[in-house]
């Protein structure tokens, strides 16, 4: 099939992100000839990771609540957690990896969730909350009850704010260990 695409964005966006924007629109065959994304060529448990900055991220398509999909993660692999997002080329990342695997039904769990003393969002790695991406509006709290962080609910690459006992798909990360190739 051939096919135009028009993609309008604004800012100065990942070329990685272009490409996986307009792949998603292409028919499904073609995902499994285009991967932009080093993966892990070594210990078969890790051959559906994708390396990504000082990352291994992978998206997980069986929808689970915000802290069965942080235990799911856990048990995945040594050191991961829910992904925590750190820059907007993560975050295109992110998006990029989600879109390829499922363009029609985007909303992803990442790894934030309200403190509950504070208020304030924090990752489930104890990382650094240092870049955000909301929906405008967002975080709202709607009615009280929405303390978990998820992407693509309105607008793609954005995040909102939602109940955590929702079921959702959701992308696990662990950092790179010197030593694994990719």
């Amino acid at each position: 099939h051939v096919g135009i695409y028009i993609v309008i964005l604004i800012g100065a966006p990942s070329l990685l992100g272009i490409a996986f924007l307009c792949l998603s629109a292409m028919p499904a065959a073609m995902d499994d000839d285009y991967n932009n994304f080093p993966k892990y060529s070594g210990d078969e448990r890790y051959s559906h990771w994708y390396q990504t900055g000082r990352y291994c991220i992978r998206y997980f398509s069986t929808p689970l609540s915000f802290s069965d999909a942080e235990s799911a993660c856990s048990q995945k692999a040594s050191g991961s957690h829910l992904l925590s997002v750190h820059s907007e080329q993560a975050n295109d990342d992110a998006l990029a990896i989600v879109l390829k695997f499922n363009p029609s039904s985007p909303r992803t769990w990442l790894g934030g969730q309200r403190d509950g003393q504070s208020n304030d969002f924090i990752w489930t790695d104890g990382s650094s909350w240092n870049f955000e991406n909301w929906v405008p509006g967002q975080p709202d709290d709607a009615s009280n009850v929405e303390s978990c962080v998820e992407m693509n609910w309105k607008n793609l690459g954005e995040w909102n704010d939602d109940q955590c006992m929702k079921r959702k798909p959701f992308i696990c990360a662990f950092k790179r260990v010197k030593g694994i190739h990719f």
